[in-house]
């Protein structure tokens, strides 16, 4: 099949006199059209598939049907490269046992993954935002190599060697092939995610996540459990409406900031300092709506089909927050990397954390963003902007642990603090992240050059002043004792290559 650069498209046509009317990319309308209908396919999953109702082998059979379909609609017969990635790291598991899938389906995955990337990007559209069948194969790769640590270290590591998060999350048998399959290509997240653990996911599928979710500290089970399962409809509704208002905004302000005019030769030598300043923030900050847009959908249509409760909360409203990617009012009022951090692209941190950074001996946080940079994808604008974010992470780590409790003895100091610390935040993610977005390596030093290279040259002056100590992981038996590092999540701060392919095409307003 012809590639995307050359026939405008790899999946169905199906629906380009439509894209046509509107004029959108068919592989735009394509992928939010399967989007929408699995949204309500999920509903249609919930109410005439609930585990009360069928078997799991149905619920299986279905989903992963539904998600083989859905994937030949939007990207053609690329959607088998889903199916043997899928089937090769099963068979290598298989044959391999459980004391050393892990490596072997992390190299094999990553592998795969990586191919597919290069193909991709330097055989046929480099820099054209097509739809990117390498997106889904992202999300993959996540399931199999999570998978294959959670079972080689639930059936070939000794208890006392896992961290308390890897005993919870540890599994005892090998899953089916349909269980493998339904796991990594089912309807509900083929097309844009989110990361989830297996055992959640089986979980959800054999009816057991109101049991699972409702047992407190002290063990009792909660008194709601023995109710009706929650409703999922408000959360589904309100992240419907943050969809909205998402695309709306993307829609309208994105168009007025172009992440490119940061490097307008006209606007670098004419605009005062400030200008460039407000213009380098207000441009990043509005290229994140879509990336809500895409998330909070993806959310909704796991709620729907009733995946995501995750307990009650203590006012007793029901929490369908388990496999959320992000939070919104976090992100945009973050005082620090780490806020920032830990509230976007929630799924894919901790799955850096579980495969890397826990399990890494020597250098955990260079070795995590490293992996960061080969799972996004091959554009050097990826690397430009991990290595611009480990001087500056470090920097703001040492310069929170130093000076931080000076500043929070009085609310109006502590408000103060918060203010500087917030605009820092911002100014400092929106410099590191701008590569990410222009992707060759041209444009990017040519805005770091009009910066002179200040948000490089001044970490790197702190670390020097405040030296902070590259971590080194203890020994397993002593893991569970490791506090979380403050870095943990920052390799997300980038945005997914795959949601950026399949939304930048969306026209804008003149």
């Amino acid at each position: 099949m012809a590639s995307s650069g050359n026939s405008g498209t790899t999946g169905s046509t199906l629906l380009q006199p439509f894209s046509e009317a509107i004029n959108l990319s068919v592989d735009q309308v394509n992928f939010v059209v399967c989007q929408l209908f699995a949204l309500l396919a999920s509903v249609w999953f919930r109410l005439y598939l609930h585990p009360s109702k069928t078997s799991s082998f149905v619920r299986h059979a279905v989903a992963t049907l539904l998600g083989l379909y859905l994937a030949l609609f939007c990207f053609g017969w690329y959607a088998l490269h889903f199916v043997l990635q899928s089937g090769i790291s099963y068979y290598i598991m298989v044959i391999v046992g459980a004391g050393h899938m892990h490596k072997f389906c992390f190299v094999i995955a990553f592998g795969y993954l990586t191919i597919c990337q290069v193909s991709r990007v330097y055989l046929f559209d480099y820099g054209q935002y097509s739809a990117d069948f390498t997106g889904p194969m992202m999300i993959i790769t996540q399931k199999i190599t999570s998978l294959a640590f959670e079972i080689h270290d639930g059936m070939a590591r000794k208890e006392d060697h896992l961290t308390p998060a890897q005993k919870s999350l540890a599994v005892r048998t090998m899953p089916s092939l349909l269980e493998y399959l339904s796991y990594n290509c089912n309807f509900m997240g083929i097309l844009a995610g989110p990361l989830y653990t297996y055992k959640d996911y089986i979980a959800f599928m054999e009816g057991r996540t109101l049991h699972m979710k409702c047992t407190v500290v002290n063990g009792k089970r909660d008194e709601r459990c023995d109710h009706a399962e929650p409703s999922p409809v408000p959360a589904v509704l309100c992240k419907l409406l943050v969809c909205g208002i998402s695309l709306t905004f993307h829609l309208t302000v994105t168009t007025m900031f172009p992440v490119a005019y940061n490097i307008d030769e006209t606007f670098v030598n004419t605009a005062s300092l400030a200008s460039r300043v407000f213009y380098l923030y207000f441009s990043l900050m509005a290229a994140r709506p879509k990336y809500y847009f895409a998330w909070s959908l993806a959310d909704a249509i796991h709620n729907a089909a009733g995946f995501g409760f995750n307990g009650y909360d203590e006012k007793g409203n029901a929490r369908w927050d388990l496999i959320s990617n992000l939070n919104i009012v976090n992100i945009e009022s973050a005082t620090s990397f780490k806020m920032f951090i830990d509230n976007w692209n929630i799924q894919t941190a901790l799955w850096f954390k579980r495969v890397c950074y826990d399990r890494c001996h020597y250098q955990p946080t260079i070795a995590t963003f490293m992996l960061s940079a080969m799972w996004h994808g091959v554009y050097p604008g990826y690397y430009m902007t991990f290595l611009t974010a480990i001087p500056i992470t470090l920097a703001a780590r040492a310069i929170r642990n130093n000076f931080r409790n000076y500043f929070i003895r009085t609310p109006a100091v502590k408000l103060l603090y918060d203010i500087v610390t917030w605009i820092a935040t911002m100014i400092a993610i929106s410099y590191t992240v701008v590569p990410f977005v222009l992707l060759s390596v041209e444009p990017s030093l040519k805005f770091y050059s009009s910066w002179c290279y200040c948000l490089h040259v001044v970490p790197l002056l702190v670390i020097l002043v405040l030296p902070v100590k590259l971590r080194r992981k203890e020994n397993e038996q002593h893991h569970s004792k490791q506090k979380r590092p403050e870095v943990e999540n920052l390799l997300t701060s980038n945005n997914y290559s795959a949601l950026n392919n399949n939304l930048d095409q969306i026209p804008r307003p003149s």
